[in-house]
């Protein structure tokens, strides 16, 4: 089948990382012969509001509903003029109009990386579109007001439905990975009792169709420490909304920060590569932004996209930038500053999609 890619390089330093991750896959694909891949360049960001007017232009969010998949790189929103509705955040908008339910944030530790912690890899699936995230929780207005100057509320929503949906997503991831096999799940319901008590139950209730998939459950507070000490010791981490976001940076410390920190939004039909980490505007044109959190979003893209589609090739070539990454750090020659190399962004990206063509992947 033909599948379509949108591409969005985002702000700041998306315009040097997104181009390697789409110059790996490309390379990942030409070498698995295949499949019919047609990357679209949509635009989105800063650039795009200067060029077009809006920083999520309707034409993009059209298009984005008829692609297979989506690179999108990080987004400088914290810099966008307060007084213009043309200037919105456009991952969350994203997110919400394509119903990506869940991100996935994985977090291992490279022995030749910095590191705090050997033999680490977790991965947070946190729920993507309710919770706390006042720009996710309503559909119309915002979940946060301020009735008076000195008391500001938010509102927080958990539904049955998103818990289950994102629930069955870390059941199915665990069992993909192998290994464990093990859900951990993250609540704080001795005190949010209808909120996290509604997602507890709402993750039993699907835990009973993986008898193979082992459930354990901790308060967020007391995961936070084990995170720290023992992180070993965990395999898939479920959560909802707020609570993964900063979980998942908590990891993401553990085993190098959030340059190592690759991220997928998934939904039924779509899913979107998207590092966990900013725009970086105070590095932005030096052309020594790590690409690898990008470059690995992009590969986790192509083997949901090969799973979702029971391509073969695809799953390949997702395999194939996976061991030319480890290949490419291993060896140490083309790495950027931040994890202790002095290659630029394009030597270390050239460099793994270098890799991607000489490997033999089965």
């Amino acid at each position: 089948m033909k599948l379509d890619i949108a591409v969005m390089d985002g702000d700041d330093i998306g315009h040097e990382i997104v181009p390697e991750a789409v110059a790996v896959m490309e390379a990942a694909l030409e070498a698995e012969s295949g499949p019919d891949v047609t990357f679209h360049r949509l635009p989105a960001g800063w650039k795009s509001y200067l060029e077009h007017g809006h920083t999520l232009p309707p034409e993009t969010l059209k298009r984005l509903h008829e692609m297979h998949g989506i690179v999108l790189g990080p987004i400088g929103h914290a810099a966008y003029p307060k007084d213009r509705p043309e200037c919105i955040n456009p991952h969350p908008i994203i997110r919400k109009r394509l119903d990506l339910f869940a991100n996935l944030r994985p977090a291992r530790s490279h022995s030749s990386l910095p590191h705090l912690h050997d033999h680490v890899d977790v991965l947070v699936i946190r729920e993507n579109n309710e919770g706390f995230q006042p720009d996710r929780n309503m559909m119309a207005g915002c979940g946060e007001f301020q009735p008076g100057p000195d008391s500001a509320f938010s509102v927080r929503v958990i539904t049955r439905t998103q818990s289950e949906r994102v629930a069955h997503e870390a059941f199915q991831a665990a069992r993909r990975r192998g290994g464990k096999r093990r859900v951990t799940a993250i609540h704080k319901r001795t005190v949010f009792k209808l909120t996290d008590g509604l997602f507890m139950d709402s993750v039993h209730t699907v835990a009973k169709e993986y008898k193979d998939i082992v459930l354990d459950d901790h308060q967020v507070d007391t995961f936070a420490m084990l995170l720290v000490m023992r992180p070993q010791e965990f395999d898939v981490v479920l959560c909802t909304n707020l609570f993964g976001d900063i979980l998942s940076d908590q990891a993401a410390g553990l085993v190098g920060g959030l340059g190592v920190a690759p991220g997928l939004n998934v939904g039924d039909a779509q899913a979107m590569a998207q590092a966990t980490h900013g725009s970086a505007p105070d590095i932005a044109g030096k052309g020594v932004a790590n690409p690898y959190a990008m470059i690995v979003s992009a590969q986790m893209l192509l083997a949901w996209l090969g799973a979702k589609h029971h391509d073969d090739r695809l799953e390949r070539a997702a395999r194939r930038i996976d061991s030319a990454v480890e290949r490419t750090i291993s060896e140490g020659r083309y790495l950027t500053p931040d994890i202790g190399g002095t290659a630029s962004t394009h030597d270390m990206g050239s460099a793994i999609a270098r890799a991607c063509t000489h490997l033999l992947v089965t």
